[in-house]
């Protein structure tokens, strides 16, 4: 599917840039009795980075820094909460991408945003999906991000390579998705919230 995938028909299924989503975090249910239900969350944004290769569009990630406080040593898309300069998220993924992985402003096309998801660190994160100039060439910041990557989007949507394990957390067992290793880097272990975040850009591809 996503060998196809023009950017018409990423925008079509996405929020437009013009009505940032506000509605409810989509997976705030699996989350009941592990974050406080009074818990202020804080706002943040990832940007969901495609860039079209010979082989394929691809997803950039990025391998988090063992030395950080949240998510440390994680997979993940580039981004962070919402600083008071920033307007909205668009602005703040785009702010992020350029100080964690070099990403400059006018290498990226913004098509529109996924749905709003909560984090177990009490972050509403609000995913902006684009475009990237295939010329990019990442520049990470050594003291967030310890490696950037591209993963196979065609990968990343097959219903077969997601699949669901158990954590222990809180006292209780928690169920978080998972992909299959990867052939070209089977070491990077994609789950949580990046995998949530490919779920919901699979899901909303799938109702068109």
């Amino acid at each position: 599917m996503s060998a196809l995938l023009a950017a018409a028909d990423l925008r079509r299924v996405l929020h437009p840039l013009d009505g940032v989503p506000r509605m409810r975090a989509w997976n705030v249910d699996e989350l009941d009795g592990l974050i406080p239900a009074d818990l202020a969350l804080r706002e943040a944004a990832v940007l969901v980075g495609l860039v079209r290769r010979e082989r394929g569009l691809q997803a950039v990630l990025t391998r988090r820094t063992d030395t950080l406080r949240h998510h440390a040593g994680q997979v993940s898309f580039p981004g962070g909460r919402l600083e008071p300069g920033d307007d909205g998220p668009l602005q703040a993924a785009l702010r992020e991408a350029s100080e964690e992985i070099g990403l400059a402003p006018a290498q990226v096309a913004p098509l529109g945003y996924l749905d709003p998801l909560v984090t177990i660190t009490g972050y509403r994160v609000v995913p902006v999906v684009a475009m990237l100039d295939p010329g990019f060439e990442a520049v990470p910041d050594p003291g967030e991000v310890a490696e950037v990557f591209e993963a196979p989007l065609a990968f990343l949507l097959a219903p077969e390579n997601l699949r669901r394990v158990g954590i222990e957390f809180g006292g209780r067992t928690r169920h978080v998705l998972e992909y299959g290793p990867l052939a070209d880097a089977p070491a990077q272990r994609i789950w949580g919230v990046t995998a949530s975040i490919l779920l919901n850009l699979r899901q909303r591809l799938e109702r068109g």
